[in-house]
């Protein structure tokens, strides 16, 4: 087999990057050579690769999936907001500038280039890329410099298929309305669809797959059910809000993360879900915390700003407060720097010299080079690997040594990402929360976080193999888009 595939969809969060992970562990299992690929990636879910470079969380679990190394040409452009209107651009894993959604736009030649130069590289190394767009092919005012869906489609004649969810309601309306509005030269590439999401009896869909078919002439290659658990390494903030905290019983360990306006990485709180008797949950208030057992403030890409939050929103008194009376809280990267004693940042957020929280004897300093390694160490006895993203650079002051940071009393602090991945120190590190806590709660003992991951993405390749249309989407990676597809109207705006 030899090709390249490009998943596209109606919105954000319509399952694009699971379906693009599918369809790599499906491919990866038949001795395929599979590689990712995402031309742009808006997120602040991120990981470090072995080489030292940045990229989007999504690639590096779509990677895991092809059971292959990630890299930076799996995602050459990385775009890190850090406010409304600002993001940092990072280039092949290194950012190179901070632009507005205007200033972007000078950017956009050569960052084509870079594109285009990553995706033949992976083609001259892989039988197969699958390609994952961004958001939705159809938002007509970014046509003009789209990099990552049909733009990239047409210049390397790249096959689309359109995954819509179902589970939103208006699935049939959002499919055609995208082909509708692609331009007919856009939808020429343009082959069929995917549905994600469905709940229910397959036989109360089949007319309307029947009719989107004869409305657009495209197939649909298969309907994916419902799911739960595939919320793999999503890159939206968004998804979130379809998240429950798992059930607890009496003994359970509460987790309460703080959802930061600018919130990142919060896949490290993943493994935590993953434990047995520990429930996970999120909030943007001070009750919420009421009743955690373990209160973590994670990543966030506007430390300062992000802190700012916290003081308006009455969470900075809250966490204090209890933390004082010393009940557990955890600060990681962004979060540890808030609960420092002070923060001078001259770089992100321009502000100067910023008081923390005051909970950690530590004095962070933003550097204009953005830390970007895989760490290792060790804590509790237990062996742990991490990596690190951050422009802040904590100076330990005192209290008691933790990864590369510190604890004092019932407040910890790192600025390693996916500490908790590591099984024996996660428990270790549990079992001490609770402690601390004085709850009764026990870690399992034989939790396997990374095979649980493992098992994920196999059901990721089963969903692909039994519900879709694999000969028809094998033919349309070897042989590009079927001729002679037809124009839905109206063919893009003002036509």
């Amino acid at each position: 087999m030899n090709g390249a595939l490009l998943v596209a969809g109606t919105t954000s969060d319509a399952g694009k990057s699971v379906l693009t992970a599918g369809l790599c562990r499906w491919l990866a299992r038949q001795g395929v050579r599979v590689a990712p690929f995402k031309a742009q990636n808006m997120s602040l879910n991120s990981m470090v690769t072995a080489d030292g470079a940045e990229v989007g969380r999504a690639q590096v679990m779509q990677a895991a999936a092809a059971r292959v190394e990630p890299s930076a040409h799996m995602n050459p452009v990385l775009l890190k907001p850090g406010s409304d209107r600002r993001s940092q651009v990072v280039v092949l894993g290194h950012p190179v500038a901070e632009v507005d959604a205007m200033g972007y736009g000078a950017h956009k030649a050569r960052l084509r280039e870079v594109v285009a130069t990553s995706l033949a590289k992976l083609r001259a190394e892989y039988d197969v890329v699958i390609c994952e767009g961004a958001g939705s092919p159809a938002e007509i005012n970014l046509r003009a410099g789209d990099l990552a869906n049909m733009g990239l489609a047409r210049a390397a004649e790249l096959p689309v298929i359109v995954v819509g969810d179902i589970d939103r309601g208006g699935v049939f309306a959002a499919l055609y309305g995208t082909v509708g509005l692609l331009e007919p030269a856009d939808q020429r590439l343009l082959a069929g669809f995917v549905i994600n999401k469905f709940r229910g009896a397959p036989e109360l869909l089949a007319p309307g797959l029947a009719q989107i078919t004869a409305l657009t002439g495209r197939p649909v290659y298969g309907v994916l059910p419902w799911l739960e658990g595939l919320g793999l390494d999503v890159e939206d903030s968004l998804a979130l809000d379809s998240r429950r905290p798992a059930p607890a019983d009496g003994a359970a360990l509460r987790v309460v993360v703080v959802r930061l306006p600018r919130i990142s990485n919060f896949t490290d709180v993943d493994a935590l879900a993953a434990e047995p008797g520990v429930s996970v949950s999120y909030t943007t208030t001070p009750g919420g915390l009421a009743d955690a057992d373990l209160v973590i403030l994670p990543g966030s890409r506007a430390t300062v700003a992000d802190l700012g939050w916290l003081h308006e929103r009455g969470l900075a008194k809250a966490i204090v407060r209890r933390a004082r009376a010393g009940r557990p809280v955890l600060g990681i990267c962004g979060g540890y720097q808030m609960l420092a004693r002070e923060i001078l940042d001259d770089v992100e957020s321009l502000a100067g010299a910023v008081p923390g929280l005051g909970l950690l004897p530590v004095r962070v300093e933003f550097a204009p080079t953005k830390t970007l390694r895989r760490p290792s160490g060790s804590a509790y006895g237990e062996t742990v690997h991490a990596y690190e993203i951050h422009h802040g650079v904590a100076a330990v002051e005192g209290g008691e040594p933790f990864l590369d940071g510190c604890r004092s009393g019932a407040v910890w602090g790192t600025t390693w990402h996916g500490a908790l991945e590591n099984d024996g120190f996660r428990r270790a590190f549990l079992a001490d929360v609770a402690r601390t806590a004085g709850s009764e709660f026990t870690p399992a003992p034989d939790t396997d976080f990374a095979a649980l991951r493992e098992a994920q993405l196999d059901a990721l390749g089963d969903l692909v193999e039994h519900h879709l249309d694999t000969a028809a989407l094998t033919r349309l990676i070897e042989s590009g888009p079927p001729p002679g597809l037809p124009v839905v109207p109206p063919g893009g705006p003002g036509l």
